[in-house]
């Protein structure tokens, strides 16, 4: 028995047990970024798996190692009520642009898709390297946020990346950094639910999907706990700029290849 691998155009055949090293070796790497920065597994396994697949399959692998880590994350800080509380308008908004988009998924093209990964990661990638911040006007947190949501929920449903604008706006309002590190864990939490709620109605989650899953799980958490000793010993800075180049990189490569 074979598994149907596309790799730039072309459908290869590979055994279940390569197919799933190959699982297991890029939620490594995004467990590693996450434990190392606190964010971007969405980012880089949905990056690495949209070459070989759809995003919409990619998409519904990160489900379960995704909503995993993202609950502990959230559950660390001790400001849950206080979080909840100031955010839910970004909840909503996300529920609802999720909504919006699950009624396009299934009917939408791969290619379409792809390249909407790739402008998203290269966007993100361009904000983290010009360091660009925002401030979001207190006044206007709620408005803004529930805007960010459903723009967030919409791209997540497109592309299964759940940063822009999400992180630009969470960060935008200037919390301390366990508050920050707690709201992207809520946020993503979800932005992960509802994303799982679109990938269901637009069947792409089945039970195929439960080995790669948890092989994913698996290789997430030991990526987490290799970054988290990286942590204190590398220098953050370093391993950021290497991040955001490499990001830029590979989501210049998804979008430009379904154009040529």
């Amino acid at each position: 028995m074979v598994a149907a691998l596309t790799v730039k155009g072309r459908t290869l055949d590979v055994t279940p047990v390569s197919f799933l090293l190959l699982i297991a070796a890029i939620f490594i790497v995004a467990g590693l970024v996450k434990g190392v920065i606190g964010m971007g597994l969405p980012t880089v396994a949905i990056g690495l798996l949209g070459l070989m697949m759809s995003p919409a399959r990619a998409a519904a692998i990160l489900i379960v190692p995704s909503l995993i880590s993202n609950i502990w994350q959230a559950a660390v800080g001790g400001h849950f009520r206080e979080l909840v509380a100031r955010l839910w308008p970004l909840f909503i908004g996300i529920a609802i642009g999720t909504a919006l988009g699950a009624l396009y998924l299934p009917h939408s093209n791969s290619g379409g898709a792809t390249i909407g990964l790739g402008v998203a990661l290269a966007i993100y990638a361009l904000l983290g390297l010009l360091r660009i911040e925002f401030k979001v006007p207190s006044r206007h947190e709620r408005s803004i946020g529930f805007v960010c949501g459903i723009a967030t929920g919409a791209i997540t449903v497109a592309t299964g990346v759940f940063a822009i604008p999400l992180v630009p706006y969470v960060t935008g309002l200037h919390m301390d950094r366990h508050k920050l590190v707690q709201s992207l864990g809520l946020a993503f939490i979800s932005s992960t639910v509802t994303l799982a709620l679109a990938l269901q109605y637009a069947g792409e989650i089945h039970g195929a999907l439960l080995v790669p899953s948890a092989v994913a799980l698996v290789a997430v958490l030991a990526g987490m706990g290799l970054g988290q000793w990286l942590r204190g010993r590398i220098k953050p800075e370093t391993f950021r700029l290497c991040f955001f180049i490499g990001l830029l990189a590979l989501g210049a490569h998804l979008a430009l290849r379904s154009l040529l």
